[in-house]
């Protein structure tokens, strides 16, 4: 496990990722730029690389996962909550060993910091549906639990 806070990370990748989506840059130029304009200490670095690279990567993915958890088009809803709304989606399908009220509160927090007013009241409601729909019964993948390894299902969507 990498020195460093994930929630240090997670608010640094928001901030990434209201870049990109607002720019459409590279997500590693960004990332380069981000690490050497942005104090980093004690974040954990290698998550922050996996949250800025990877939910560009599963872009199409994390919308289609949220787009059913919210009352309006993904599009629509403000940049900054996109953000944190894509890094719990990413969290919640592709990071298992990550519990759910960890993501949701991390998710809250983040909202609290960098959204609009009561804005962590939406983030909140849309993870708790989407919580429901990727781990039913608020349970993990079992196949992580028992052997540490991600689902075929997810494996094949890493590949």
């Amino acid at each position: 496990m990498a020195d460093g806070s994930r929630n240090a990370a997670r608010q640094a990748a928001v901030q990434a990722l209201y870049q990109w989506d607002l720019t459409e840059q590279d997500p590693a130029r960004i990332e380069a730029h981000f690490v050497q304009d942005h104090d980093l200490t004690g974040a954990d670095r290698d998550y922050f690389h996996t949250l800025v690279t990877d939910i560009p990567l599963y872009r199409r993915e994390i919308q289609e996962n949220l787009q059913p958890c919210l009352d309006r088009d993904f599009e629509s809803v403000d940049p900054v909550e996109r953000a944190i709304l894509r890094i719990g989606a990413y969290e919640l399908e592709y990071q298992p060993d990550v519990p759910i009220k960890v993501i949701i509160n991390e998710a809250v927090e983040l909202a609290k910091t960098f959204g609009a007013d009561f804005g962590y009241k939406f983030v909140n409601g849309v993870l708790d549906r989407l919580a429901a729909r990727l781990r039913p019964g608020g349970m993990h993948h079992p196949a992580a639990i028992n052997t540490g390894a991600l689902p075929e299902t997810d494996k094949a969507v890493k590949e």
